[in-house]
C-alpha cells in the first residue's frame, strides 16, 4: 500500500508542486487540507478544492476553524492589547500555529504516515508548522520539497506543465495573506530599509470621506456591540468593524521585526478591526482596571504576543499568561466612541459603570472630596523621604 500524506495546501504555486512532485516522485497517496481562520471566501475554498483534486489529490478537507481561532488566540490578543514591537497586531502570524494545529490533527485522524507543508527556508512559516507538527505527533514524518531542494518559481511551473497540469501561475507584483485579524502585504519595497508600500498595494482602498462616528461595545473584554447592536458571533463582529473600518482606509503601517531564525524582517499590514478594536479596549481599561493591573499586564501581554510571534503557543506558560488576562477583563465592559476619518480615527470618549473616574473622591485638578490640605501635606512629605535621604547623603559626601 502506498504511503499516507497530508499536505497543508493553499493552491499556490509551491503547494501545488509539492502535490504533483509527492505523488509522482516520491509515490505517496496525497491528501490534502486547508485550515480557513477567516481569511478565505466560500468561493475561494471551493476552488482551492478543485485545484487539489485536479493535480490528482487523493481526497481535499476543509477545516475551518475560525471560531476555534478567535477563542483560543484573539480574544487573548485583545486581552492583552497586543501590537508586536507597538505596531503589529500578529495577523497572519497567529493564524499559522492554529492552522498546524488543525492539519496535524487531520493527518492523525486519517492514519497519515507524514504530513508536508510548502514554507521555504528564509521565512518564520517553516519553524511554526515543523515545531507544531513536531510536538503534537512526533511519530508523522515532515516533508518540505520546497525548503529542502531550492527550487526557483521556472522550475515548479515547468514540472507541472510537463505532468500535464497548466494554471496562471503568474508572479503577482505584491504578496498578499489575508486572514480574519489583518492581511499582511509584502512586496520590493518590503525589501529594502528606505521605501514603503505604494497606495496601490493594499487591497483596501479609500472609499469614504465623510467623518463616522463607531460605536464599540465591549463586555468582561469581548466586542459585543457595534453601534448599538448586539452581536452573539464574535467573529461576525471582528468582519464588520473590518468592513467600516478598512472603507477609510485604516490600520495600514509597516512592521519590522526580529524573525524566528534571528534575521530582520519587514512586512506591510493592514488590519482596520484588530486595531480600531484594540485601541478602543485600551482605552476603556485606562478607565476601568487600577494602575498595578495595566502595569502588569503590560509586562504578561508583551511576553504572550513575543511568544505567540515565535511557535512558542503550546508552552505551558500560554495558559497561564491567559489565565490572568482573562481575570483582569471582570471590570472591561461599556461603550467606546471612535471618530472615523481617512487614514485615521480618534478615541472620543468612554462610558462605563465601573469607570475609576466617576468617584465621589474628587476631580482631577479640580477639587478634592475625601482628603484634605493637611493630609495631601503629610503624605508628601512622608513620600519624599526616600529620595530626601539619599540627596541628604550626597551632599554630606560632599564635604
Amino acid at each position: 500500500m502506498k504511503k499516507k500524506v497530508v499536505l497543508a495546501f493553499s493552491g499556490g504555486l509551491d503547494t501545488s508542486f509539492c502535490v504533483k512532485f509527492l505523488s509522482e516522485e516520491k509515490g505517496y497517496d496525497v491528501y490534502t487540507a486547508i485550515a480557513n481562520t477567516g481569511g478565505f471566501s466560500q468561493e475561494e475554498l471551493k476552488h482551492i478544492e478543485e485545484r487539489a483534486m485536479q493535480l490528482g489529490a487523493i481526497e481535499h478537507a476543509t477545516l475551518n476553524i475560525e471560531q476555534e481561532y478567535y477563542e483560543k488566540s484573539i480574544r487573548y490578543m485583545v486581552y492583552g492589547d497586543i501590537l508586536r514591537n507597538g505596531t503589529y497586531p500578529i495577523s497572519v502570524s497567529s493564524e499559522r500555529i492554529f492552522q498546524a494545529i488543525a492539519i496535524i490533527e487531520y493527518a492523525k485522524s486519517i492514519g497519515a504516515d507524514a504530513v508536508a507543508h510548502g514554507s521555504t527556508g528564509a521565512g518564520n512559516d517553516q519553524v511554526r508548522f515543523d515545531l507544531t507538527f513536531q510536538i503534537l505527533a512526533p511519530e508523522i514524518e515532515i516533508i518540505t520539497p520546497t525548503r529542502d531542494m531550492i527550487l526557483t518559481r521556472e522550475y515548479e511551473i515547468n514540472y507541472l506543465k510537463e505532468h500535464g497540469f497548466e494554471a496562471d501561475f503568474r508572479k503577482l507584483e505584491y504578496s498578499i495573506n489575508k486572514g480574519l485579524w489583518g492581511t499582511s502585504i509584502g512586496g520590493k519595497e518590503t525589501l529594502k530599509s528606505e521605501l514603503t508600500l505604494p497606495e496601490e498595494a493594499y487591497p483596501s482602498q479609500v472609499v469614504k470621506h465623510e467623518e463616522q462616528t463607531l460605536k464599540l461595545g465591549f463586555t468582561e473584554g469581548r466586542l459585543t456591540a457595534i453601534d448599538g447592536v448586539v452581536y452573539t458571533d464574535p467573529v461576525e463582529a471582528i468582519r464588520k468593524v473590518e468592513e467600516i473600518g478598512s472603507a477609510y482606509g485604516i490600520g495600514r503601517d509597516m512592521h519590522i521585526g526580529d524573525t524566528i531564525i534571528g534575521i530582520k524582517g519587514r512586512v506591510g499590514f493592514e488590519a482596520a478591526a484588530p486595531m480600531l478594536i484594540i485601541a478602543a479596549h485600551k482605552m476603556l481599561e485606562k478607565h476601568t482596571l487600577t494602575k498595578w493591573q495595566l502595569y502588569w499586564k503590560e509586562q504578561v501581554a508583551t511576553w504572550y504576543g513575543m511568544f505567540l510571534h515565535e511557535a512558542q503557543y503550546l508552552e505551558p506558560v500560554m495558559r497561564d499568561i491567559e489565565a490572568m488576562l482573562e481575570s483582569s477583563q471582570r471590570n472591561v465592559t461599556g461603550t467606546v466612541e471612535l471618530t472615523l476619518r481617512p487614514l485615521s480615527y480618534t478615541l472620543v470618549g468612554v462610558d462605563s459603570p465601573f469607570d475609576l473616574m466617576k468617584t465621589d473622591f474628587g476631580e482631577y485638578g479640580e477639587v478634592n472630596k475625601a482628603w484634605t490640605a493637611d493630609d495631601v501635606k503629610g503624605f508628601t512629605k512622608i513620600l519624599g523621604n526616600q529620595i530626601k535621604i539619599y540627596h541628604n547623603v550626597q551632599k554630606r559626601n560632599k564635604k
